[in-house]
């Protein structure tokens, strides 16, 4: 008899008591009866997720969620989408990722310029790889606002700055320095030409939609390398995302990969189908890991109800679906845990340690209250190398 194991991570959503919600945390006003169900039959817990020295991104999180220690093998972001995309990396290459933004009176307004659709960001990539590209340089386009660029034969060691967590920042505060930084300043502002007067921003503009400034250049790193998770934990995984980081992850350690129709990566997501498609996986995979990113984009957004609105969703149409589906399985367990925080305060990610709840086989907890950070910290129980969390969870 195997046992069956599910792990979902609704990105960012653990936050800070917001004044919206009469200094309640989004996990505190949601309606989520079945995280609760999870936390009072199991464990609730919280967990550091992003060691010392490393910025609080996604990258990081996810990597030690997945069980792996950043210090060890994180190599940058770019690398892991690189991976995603199946772009093989040479010894003598970087890739970036390139963000489309948008920039309003000099400062960083937007970092996704207005959720723009991947069909509108393939054709602003192709064209800017027609104007921009050469034998160095290659841009190659990925989902939504989110796509790269690889260099060859260049040399960087430079300090770049995610856009998402520098909203309202004057630009001129955040633009990359360091060793080869100047190459990356006088591609960003060539693309800002080319897109000044693009059709597509004159249909977003009539539209009302925020239109693209420019190209966003950060998250530099070489090919990733990593061990397969079969190997290290003896477990066959399969992982359900919208997002290139969380696939790039997901292939770097040997994990197969669902793609569900209609997921977006952002609130309008498709979570009744992620949530069907990782009960269906629980019978040819030993573990299931499903992530949603809509609550962070919500963080970045600024918007508790639209944060409250995603937590709920996931709840309904991932969490409970696939809790009633393990809890007729005779060996199983389940872990619920945001990678990061992202506090609709500052629209910006932050380091702090998520709560996290498992429940399962074998697994009984003591405090019987509702999924939320403070009861999460009440419980006693700490992760501080969030890697460890993984073992923890499979073997406890």
């Amino acid at each position: 008899m195997s046992t069956k194991y599910a792990i979902i991570v609704p990105d960012g959503a653990a936050d800070e008591p917001i004044e919206e919600f009469e200094n309640k945390t989004v996990f505190e006003v949601a309606d989520t009866p079945n995280l609760d169900k999870i936390c009072k039959s199991g464990k609730q817990g919280i967990v550091r997720t992003i060691p010392d020295g490393f910025e609080a991104g996604s990258d990081v999180a996810q990597m030690s969620l997945l069980g792996y220690d950043p210090v060890r093998y994180y190599s940058g972001r770019a690398s892991i989408e690189a991976a995603a995309m199946d772009i093989e990396l040479a010894p003598d290459e970087w890739v970036f990722r390139c963000n489309l933004v948008t920039i309003a009176e000099g400062k960083m307004a937007d970092h996704s310029a207005g959720h723009i659709s991947t069909e509108e960001g393939t054709q602003i990539i192709k064209e800017i790889n027609d104007y921009l590209g050469d034998k160095k340089t290659r841009f190659y386009a990925g989902v939504s606002y989110r796509h790269l660029v690889v260099f060859k034969g260049l040399s960087f060691d430079v300090t770049t700055y995610p856009p998402h967590n520098y909203i309202g920042t004057p630009v001129e505060k955040i633009l990359p320095r360091g060793k080869g930084s100047q190459v990356l300043i006088d591609l960003m502002a060539r693309s800002g030409k080319l897109l000044v007067n693009h059709d597509i921003n004159k249909v977003r503009g009539d539209l009302g939609e925020n239109q693209v400034s420019s190209i966003w250049l950060w998250g530099q790193g070489r090919k990733a390398r990593m061990e397969s998770f079969q190997k290290r934990f003896g477990i066959k995984g399969v992982a359900i995302t919208a997002v290139d980081l969380v696939k790039g992850l997901s292939k770097l350690i040997g994990f197969e990969l669902i793609d569900v129709p209609g997921t977006t990566g952002f609130i309008d997501t498709n979570y009744e189908g992620k949530g069907l498609a990782a009960v269906n996986a629980l019978d040819k995979y030993d573990l299931v890991f499903v992530h949603i990113e809509a609550p962070d984009e919500a963080g970045h957004s600024r918007n508790a109800q639209m944060k409250k609105k995603a937590v709920e969703q996931i709840d309904k149409f991932v969490v409970g679906p696939v809790f009633d589906a393990l809890c007729n399985r005779e060996s199983w367990k389940i872990l619920v845990a945001p990678d990061h925080p992202t506090p609709v305060r500052s629209g910006a990610h932050s380091s702090e340690p998520v709560p996290f709840t498992i429940a399962g086989s074998g697994i009984n907890g003591v405090l019987k209250n509702g999924f939320s950070e403070a009861n999460a910290v009440k419980s006693g129980l700490k992760i501080d190398n969030g890697f460890e969390l993984m073992e923890y969870f499979l073997k406890s």
